[in-house]
């Protein structure tokens, strides 16, 4: 059995309920279940009882009240401070990618996903001095340059240390290409 991804779960409730999760936040916060000091164990029994919604569903609703910080945002904070000199070595990096395929961008608190529709084929994590491109491309071996990603990230199999935007050269895209390919 797959697991559940997490519109899954919105499109399951949806079909239950007529609700979106918009519609829920609105109901919540004429509760006054948004206000300070409601417990989530409070919010999830309130969907269980007036809406049938199972502990896991609840759940998924009660996550859609919290605040997130938009792609932009999360991208501009990967780009902070020192490692701002990287963002126009990022961009060009993925101009090129894109025109091999449409490539999404998926920002974390820490890394940057780089998708091929919703498939991960490459990160990439900044520093000050470095930045660190990971590659998940199971089939190809471990060389000097394209050395094994080990406990650096495990979503990927590479990791090339990139220290002079130069180095963002052919090879490089080259086995970014075939990741996307693969993913």
């Amino acid at each position: 059995m797959k697991p559940m991804t997490f519109q899954a779960y919105l499109d399951t409730i949806k079909a239950k309920t007529g609700l979106v999760p918009e519609d829920f936040r609105l109901l919540a916060d004429d509760r006054g279940l948004l206000d300070a000091g409601v417990t989530t164990a409070q919010v999830i029994a309130w969907l269980k009882q007036d809406f049938g919604l199972g502990a896991g569903h609840a759940m998924a609703i009660v996550s859609t009240f919290h605040e997130r910080p938009n792609a932009d945002a999360r991208l501009a904070k990967q780009f902070a401070g020192g490692r701002a000199r990287w963002r126009s070595t990022f961009d060009d990096l993925v101009v090129v990618l894109d025109t091999h395929g449409p490539v999404v961008i998926a920002p974390t608190d820490t890394y940057v996903s780089l998708l091929n529709g919703s498939a991960k084929f490459a990160i990439v994590a900044m520093t000050a001095d470095r930045l660190d491109v990971g590659i998940k491309l199971k089939s190809a071996p471990v060389t000097p340059r394209f050395e094994s990603a080990g406990s650096w990230n495990s979503m990927v199999t590479h990791r090339v240390r990139v220290s002079d935007p130069a180095e963002v050269d052919t090879e490089l895209l080259g086995w970014l290409r075939r990741a996307y390919d693969a993913a």
